[in-house]
Formats: structure tokens, sequence, C-alpha cells
């Protein structure tokens, strides 16, 4: 009962198919010439036809019908329904001046309002160049017809018909220009958001790769050389490999999957492997340490769950910042440090490396960077005073997330 009644409400060309509602609008037109022919007799005549509908007189009611015909065809084609009017003005001022210039002027009036609001909507939906041309034609033929029946009211001074058809002119192309500008704002948008999503996509990768080979690259070394002479060495050396290159595949597994769902949950499919936290950063550590770099976690605090955005940042900043200890400080141990604040959650990762050789020819600190600035936090990077290397990224943490108790 609510659909029916909904589209009993909804306007009658939504209701109407788009073939059915075509065919009536140019039926209307193909009405018209019979109208207008219609309206000249009878203005001719002087009321010979003698219709009188609803109260209307008959002296207003056959130019009502003869301008609202082509109008049917105003929001598709208001090119069509623009020189429609035209020829019927043109026609109607020409035929009636000598016989009835009185009502020749009141069609006339009429006819102003009809071809300013077909003006205003060519204006509003074609190019400034074609709108400018119609807009001209439309006050050329409306001078004219002017002239050919001046001295009958007002409404035939230059001037009336000229301010209409350019506030009608300017007001269709304000519209126009507002409509331009909404898509161009909706055109960025879109464009920001691919870009976003493909940077997202980029350190995602990266950061998760990167890890990866690095360790089964130090691992893969570490078996070749002890192969023959330390088997049980070279064993743990594949467990490694194998067990970085599942979560990895894991990894590779969730960034695809939500690649191809585009978002939206299929029941039937397998729910995708969770991204990593916080919590994961023991088994970081421990996978770190078998690449040859002690990696030492200290946890500062009240740890507490937050927000998974910021608990994926987190964890990409600190296995980036081990990846280039691993990769580039040429030292056995770094330090992790993971601090909950009340408003926000600083992160520290420092070693007494060699430090970075070239900084600034990878994508990882950039990478580091850009998930701060996402989040509206501060990140800094660079070497230390005493020697070594430090990575610090202070994360802003919503009020939810805030310790209780405490005032924000």
């Amino acid at each position: 009962m609510d659909a029916i009644s909904q589209s009993f409400r909804a306007p009658l060309r939504d209701r109407l198919p788009l073939p059915v509602w075509t065919a009536l609008a140019w039926a209307g037109v193909l009405v018209f010439p019979l109208v207008l022919a219609v309206t000249v007799v009878n203005g001719s005549n002087d009321g010979l036809l003698g219709l009188d509908l609803l109260g209307v007189p008959q002296r207003y009611l056959l130019p009502a019908i003869t301008v609202a015909l082509p109008a049917t065809l105003l929001r598709r084609q208001p090119l069509v329904t623009l020189g429609l009017t035209l020829v019927s003005l043109v026609v109607v001022t020409t035929t009636l001046q000598t016989s009835q210039p009185g009502y020749a002027a009141d069609l006339r009036n009429m006819h102003l309002l009809a071809i300013g609001v077909a003006v205003g909507f060519v204006a509003a939906t074609r190019t400034r160049r074609v709108s400018v041309v119609a807009a001209a034609l439309a006050l050329v033929v409306q001078l004219g017809s002017g002239l050919v029946i001046g001295g009958f009211g007002p409404a035939t001074r230059p001037e009336v018909p000229t301010l209409a058809l350019l506030t009608a002119w300017m007001i269709g192309n304000s519209v126009r220009t507002r409509r331009r500008y909404a898509e161009a704002v909706r055109a960025q948008h879109a464009a920001q958001a691919v870009t976003a999503e493909r940077l997202r996509i980029a350190r995602e990768l990266h950061d998760m790769v990167a890890h990866s080979i690095g360790v089964i690259a130090i691992q893969a070394g570490v078996g070749s050389r002890v192969m023959d002479t330390q088997p049980a060495e070279a064993r743990n050396a594949l467990r490694t490999i194998e067990a970085t290159s599942r979560e990895t595949l894991a990894g590779l597994r969730r960034v695809l999957v939500g690649l191809r769902r585009g978002g939206e949950q299929n029941e039937a499919d397998p729910p995708p492997p969770p991204a990593p936290g916080l919590d994961d950063l023991d088994r970081l550590a421990a996978t770190t340490s078998k690449a040859g770099v002690r990696v030492e976690v200290r946890w500062q605090g009240e740890r507490r769950p937050l927000p998974a955005d910021i608990e994926l940042s987190a964890y990409r900043i600190v296995q980036e910042a081990v990846t280039n200890v691993v990769r580039h400080a040429g030292t056995p141990r770094c330090r992790v440090t993971v601090d909950y604040r009340d408003e926000e959650l600083r992160i520290d990762i420092t070693d007494s490396g060699r430090g970075c050789p070239l900084p600034g020819t990878g994508y990882g600190i950039t990478g580091m960077r850009e998930r701060v600035g996402l989040l509206h936090g501060e990140f800094t990077a660079g070497p230390r005073p005493e020697g070594g290397f430090q990575v610090t990224a202070a994360l802003p943490l919503p009020v939810p997330a805030r310790s209780p108790g405490r005032l924000p």
C-alpha cells in the first residue's frame, strides 16, 4: 500500500515510462500548428469559436494553450521550445496586427514570459556561445514584433524585452556555472579518493612486502651458508622463511580481497585475515630477531584497545622502522617504545647503528610520514646526536579511546 500511495504522489513524468512521456511531449508539439491556426482564426473573427472553459475567457484560453504546448519539450529540448515559441510570436503578430491589435499585444505579452523561460533553460543547459546566439535571436524577433504592433501598451517598448531576456539569460547562465562547478568539485573529490586509495595500497604493500622480503633474504643467506655445517640452523632458517611467506601471503590476500569486493561483503566468501595491530608487535620482534636484529619492545602507560586505523598505522610504522634497522643500521639490536598517553599514542624506534646511508631514496620514511599525516599526528625521523637513528610518531587518540576518569 505504501508503494502504491507513493507512486500516486510522485510527479506524472516519474510515474510514466520515458518512451510514453517522450511520445506525449512530441504529440503536443505536433498539435501545436493546429492550435496556433485555431488561435489566429479565433482572434481574426473576434471570438468566433466561443470557447469558455472553467470561467477562463476564450481571449486567454487559446493563447495559453499555444504557449504551453511547446513547453512540453522545455527540459529536454529547450532550443526546439524557443524556436516554436518564436515562430508562434511571429505568426500571431503578423496575422492579427490589422484585425485585432489589442489581442495581438496580449499574445505578445504571453510570449514574452514564455520566451524568457526558454532562454533561461537554454542558458542553463547549453554552451555559452549557443545561449548567447539564442538570446540575441529571441531579442531580435521580439523587437521586430514590437515594431509591428508598436504603440499598444508599455510591453512593446524595447527596454522591456531586452531587460527580461537579459535577466533570464543571467539566471540560466548562473545555474549552468554552478552546475559545472559542482561537477568539477565532484570530479576532483573522486580523483582525490582514487589517489588516496592508490597511495594507501602502495603503503600497505611496501610496508608488508619490504619487511618480509628483507627477512626472507637474510634467512636464505644464513641457510645457504650453514646448510652443510649446521643443518639444524638451516632448518630454522627455512622455517622462518616459511612462516614469513605465509604471513605475507595472508596480508596480500587481505588487500586483494578488499580490492575485489570493493567494500561489499559476500556471505559466501570467507572472511579476510584480520589486519595486524599493536598486539602483534611481539610476533614481529620474534621474526626480526631471527633475521639477526634483537628488538626490545617496551610498553608504557595503560594498554587498551584503540581504533583499527590507529592500531594498523602504529604497527606498520614500527614494522617499517625495524625493517630499516635490519637493512641499513648494521646493529644487532634496536628498541621500540609504545607509550599509551591520555591524548596520544607515542611510538619511538631507536637504534645505535650507522643510520640510513642514503636518506630520502626510498619510500619507507615517506610512507610512515603519510600514515601519521592521515591521522593528524606528528612524525620525525633522523640521526641521533649520540649516534644511531630514531623514528618518532605521535598519533592523537579520539575521545572514546582515552583512559576513563581523566579530563579531556
